[in-house]
């Protein structure tokens, strides 16, 4: 009996120490099999780092519709299909709105500004713009909603506007008989009508990206021109963007080829930008008057007047997310990730439709925090915006009138025109740029200052008061003088 139970307690301690041993086997098995699917996850995860793409078709320069880029790039072209969706923010975006009675389209488009702000009519009367100017849809229409514009159906334009609305490369190369420069002098002389028709898909893949290496490139000539320009000025001569910039440089520049203020040459038709003396407004207000260039001569008061463009590149310079490095891609098309793909976004929008992605990068307070910022920004400059624009109407009207009344002073009524294209040319600027104020805002509040001083001292010339007179205080002059010294 004695001998039995001292055998109890060893028999437990042997199923005791069996069952260790099964649970530290099962513990390793556990841990062997989560690092072999870990190492096969990583391996997996290489081979695509290392092959970003799965190449299903051959591309080249003649390679223009963007669903045969995404056979390679499945990622991507689903993302620039989302442009076709519409959407606005609070003062911006695309708001749906049934096409006018005549029109072709069958979707609903954008709503006209004209009719939410008529002052721009008055701003513009007797240009093409008085007639038609709508919100922009996305990128997908880009093509389509610029053939069916009032202002290309009613009025004759040269070839050159097809340059930032269609994929335009394989069709310079075609006139150019491989000579893209020649190519784009070209279709810039031909008839819009014409040309239009020889071209199939909007701004594509193609436009900015080589389709042999996928880097990003710039294709128009007037950028090519325009930046070497710009850098001349700053003291940099015979600079090649395509072999000078950086590839952050070029997360801006492939923008930059149409999101600018540009003009065409009255004889060539050529497309140019304004940059030879700088990118800063008063710069290129210089420009234009050495160049002597006008876009028109307003309706009602016969002055010489110049249209502003989308000048976003322009204005973008000016602020400080260009100061600290900040590319246009950076924000309107953020990375995300796709498996082990670090991609950019391609649906090509507003960074208020996910302030987290566009925004959270360099900046550690919330979306909504970075939404209400963008947005009281925005508020401030509507606010200045309708001052100007208030006194420029005032201006028109009081021009108007001068005239009516009789007995005009050529000279004095020619130092008014001067003033009222100033001040339109000011205000058209940064209505025309599509960040309502937030690409650069003390810049643009600075240059909506110009534009209300330019506006009053026009009502206050055809009072009488010589031009001259109205020149900035000597210390005023002496404070600026100071201050750029202590800046150097």
């Amino acid at each position: 009996m004695m001998s039995t139970n001292a055998n109890q307690p060893r028999k437990k301690n042997l199923w005791a120490d069996s069952g260790k041993w099964i649970l530290g086997i099962i513990a390793v098995a556990l841990v062997t099999f989560g690092l072999t699917a870990l190492l096969i996850t990583i391996m997996e995860r290489q081979t695509e780092a290392q092959a970003p793409f799965t190449k299903v078709v051959e591309l080249d320069e003649t390679t223009v519709d963007p669903e045969v880029w995404g056979q390679n790039f499945p990622v991507q072209y689903e993302d620039y299909l989302k442009t076709e969706e519409m959407g606005p923010t609070k003062w911006g975006g695309s708001h749906p709105v049934d096409p006018p009675e005549g029109d072709p389209r069958t979707e609903q488009i954008s709503s006209s500004r004209l009719e939410e702000d008529p002052r721009l009519v008055t701003m513009w009367k007797g240009y093409a713009f008085s007639k038609d100017y709508r919100h922009a849809r996305g990128h997908a229409y880009m093509l389509e909603d610029q053939r069916q514009t009032l202002r290309v159906r009613d009025f004759d334009q040269p070839g050159t506007c097809l340059n930032c609305h269609a994929s335009t490369v394989a069709l310079m190369d075609e006139l150019g008989d491989g000579d893209r420069d020649a190519g784009f002098a070209e279709m810039n002389l031909m008839p819009y009508d014409e040309v239009t028709q020889m071209v199939d898909h909007p701004v594509s893949c193609l436009d900015c990206h080589d389709p042999q290496t996928m880097e990003l490139r710039i294709t128009r000539p007037a950028f090519e021109r325009g930046i070497a320009a710009l850098k001349a000025s700053e003291g940099i001569e015979n600079y090649d963007v395509n072999k000078d910039a950086t590839a952050q440089d070029m997360r801006t520049y492939t923008c930059a080829q149409c999101h600018v203020e540009y003009y065409f040459e009255s004889d060539t038709k050529e497309l140019i930008f304004p940059w030879a003396k700088g990118i800063d407004l008063d710069d290129i207000y210089e420009y234009y008057a050495e160049d002597g260039h006008i876009d028109w001569t307003h309706e009602i008061t016969g002055a010489e007047m110049l249209k502003a463009q989308h000048p976003e590149f322009d204005l973008w310079s000016n602020g400080i997310h260009a100061a600290s490095g900040v590319s246009c891609a950076d924000c309107h098309m953020p990375y995300k990730r796709e498996g082990a793909q670090k991609v950019s976004d391609h649906h090509l929008q507003s960074p208020l439709f996910d302030a987290n992605a566009s925004c959270g990068t360099c900046h550690n307070e919330s979306a909504e925090e970075m939404t209400n910022r963008v947005e009281t920004i925005q508020d401030r400059y509507l606010h200045s915006r309708n001052q100007a624009f208030d006194a420029l109407v005032a201006l028109i009207n009081d021009i108007a009138e001068y005239k009516e009344a009789g007995n005009v002073d050529q000279a004095r009524l020619d130092e008014a025109y001067e003033f009222q294209k100033k001040a339109s040319f000011y205000i058209d600027y940064v209505y025309s740029e599509n960040s309502n104020g937030f690409h650069a805002p003390a810049y643009i509040h600075r240059i909506l200052g110009d534009a209300l001083d330019a506006a009053r001292k026009g009502q206050i010339v055809l009072t009488g008061v010589p031009a001259a007179d109205l020149e900035a205080s000597e210390t005023t002059l002496q404070y600026e003088e100071m201050m750029a010294g202590e800046n150097r």
